[in-house]
Formats: structure tokens, sequence, C-alpha cells
């Protein structure tokens, strides 16, 4: 709607993850160039964790992106409160593999002769498990177990894990010394800072065919940094809608002043809002603003249809994937 006011290509400041809009902060590049060099690697796993919001599916869309040049199988799973054995029915799934109706032992073999098969055509294979803060130890045993794949001193398959904060204090209980022992890497993604803010808009702003208009006073930058405490999903969900009224409103600046209403307009959408913690943060010890409220129930609501998206383009693959000769496999 705004996007022809503005003279725009396209909305700089959509939703869904998208590799084009990749913005290279500070973290951000450090957590790519830990994935590249897991991939370098080969084997084990690398972690990646951080707050809702702070850029991780962005990040895994970007790799592979890229990853088409590379001799790399690539899959990914978004994980919910898996058993051990769905566990392996889901990622027997992800890479088009026989698994419904078949056993633990049947699972096994399929797996164990896809990998196999690919380290013979020369290819590499990697398993991206999101939401990895859902999955219950004996579920992440399986995965740790999966590792043990091996050709030689080769390893056949790697993983990536990604999750919410929670996966971290995971790692360090009880029972899982063996798997912390797999991990080559792991990194946790911050929040910008009011600087990486402003080039993070600015970045997403260009890539559409900004040239100044509308322009951005500098306390107005200051002023959405902290209404979205630097979290790039709640940058763009603000910024959408500071784009939205400053169409609404025939205004070509953008100034402290139409940040605040648009905060106003926010906090009078749901007044109804409780106390939340922000990112990083124990339960308890800080109170977010009305307004970062707001952003965190639309942000919840977004992650919420990805996930169910994800989950039915799974399906719809599953349903539509052609038959493959691993499948004849059966467990004797």
């Amino acid at each position: 709607m705004y996007e022809a006011f503005y003279k725009l290509r396209d909305r700089p400041f959509q939703l869904s993850p998208d590799p084009r809009f990749f913005f290279g902060s500070r973290c951000h590049k450090r957590a790519m160039a830990y994935l590249r060099y897991g991939l370098a690697q080969g084997e084990g796993f690398i972690v990646i964790t951080g707050d809702i919001g702070t850029g991780k599916t962005t990040l895994m869309r970007t790799l592979f992106s890229d990853l088409s040049k590379e001799n790399v199988v690539a899959a990914q799973l978004v994980t919910t409160q898996l058993e051990a054995d769905d566990m392996l029915r889901m990622v027997a799934a992800a890479f088009g593999l026989a698994h419904e109706g078949v056993s633990k032992a049947g699972l096994l073999k399929n797996l164990e002769t896809f990998l196999m098969a690919r380290n013979r055509e020369g290819k590499r294979v990697l398993l991206v498990v999101d939401e990895a803060q859902n999955i219950p130890p004996r579920a992440l045993e399986e995965l740790r177990m999966l590792s043990n794949f091996q050709v030689g001193e080769k390893a056949l398959l790697q993983s990536f894990l990604l999750g919410q904060q929670e996966f971290r204090q995971t790692l360090q209980g009880e029972g899982m010394e063996q798997l912390r022992q797999r991990v080559i890497a792991a990194y946790h993604l911050t929040p910008l800072d009011v600087d990486e803010t402003r080039s993070y808009m600015e970045h997403r702003l260009r890539l559409v065919g900004w040239t100044g208009d509308p322009s951005f006073s500098e306390s107005a930058y200051a002023a959405i940094h902290k209404a979205t405490v630097g979290i790039p999903r709640r940058i763009n969900t603000f910024c959408d809608r500071l784009m939205l009224y400053g169409f609404l409103e025939e205004t070509h600046v953008i100034s402290e002043k139409t940040v605040d209403a648009v905060s106003q307009e926010l906090l009078q959408e749901s007044p109804h809002l409780g106390r939340v913690t922000a990112p990083g943060a124990q339960r308890g010890t800080f109170s977010e603003s009305p307004v970062e409220q707001r952003l965190l129930a639309l942000e919840g609501s977004v992650q919420k249809l990805q996930d169910s998206i994800f989950r039915e383009l799974g399906m719809i693959r599953r349903a539509v994937a052609p038959p493959n000769p691993m499948d004849a496999t059966e467990d004797k």
C-alpha cells in the first residue's frame, strides 16, 4: 500500500524470512562464520541459539540459498514435542525416505543406506533442526546416535541445531555429556544495538529502491530501537506499521513524534497485555514496555503461522514426492 507512495519496489519490512534481506550484523556474521566452519568440518553438531525474532531462520535460509552451489544435500526439520521414534521418522521424512509404518530398525537401515549412497556420490548430508528447545532428551539422543554413521573416519551426517535460549540450558542438563562432546561450535544471537538497528533498517530500505523518502530523524532511529529492543523481527513489525502510518498521514519525514504515535496505536490495540520479560532476562526482573508487549504478541502469532506453514509444506512435499529407491528397504 505504501510502496507506491514512497516509490519503493517492494515492502522493505516484510515479516517472512527472506535471504535477499539478510543483514550481516556483528553477531550474525559471526554466527554465519560458525555455520560455514561447521560445513567445512563436515561432522558433529553446530548449535545456534537466540530469542524469538533474532534471525535464526533467516540465517539458515541464507545459508541454504548458497548450498545449491555446493555438493551438499540438506533438509530442514521444524520440531515440536517428539518422542524418540517419531524423531527418526521425521528425519527420514525430511530426506524423502519411507517412514510410515516402518519399524525403528527399518528407519535406521533406510537412513544408513541413503547416507552411504550420497557418500558414494561425493555428497555431504546436512540436517538442520529448528526449534530444538522443544526436543525431549531421548529424542536428542536419537539425533546424537545418527552422528555415529561413518565410513572409515568420515561422518556421513552433520546436524545444525537451532533453538531459543532454553536449549542452552538443555545442553547443560544431566545425560547430555555425550551430545556436548559432539558440538564443535555454538553461538548465541543477541539483539542489535542502536547503530545496527539503523543500519539494518537502511539496508532493507535500499534493497527496495529507497533513496531517502521517507527520511528518518536521529531521534526516530533511537525511539525505534527502544520500542523494538533491537530484535530484527520486531523492527520489521514496527517499521512496517510506521511506513503505513506515514503513508496514511502523507508525510515524508519520520520523526520521534511519528514513532510515538505508532507506539500509542499499538498500545491502544492491546491494552490488556500483561507483564512479559525482555529477551534473555530472568522472568520478573525486567518488564517490557507496552509497545514491546504488543510487538512480542504479534511476533508470537507470526511464529505460530510460520511453524504451521512449515508443517503443511512438509506434508505436501511427502505426499507429492516421487518414489525413492531407498523406500524399498524393508526391515527383515
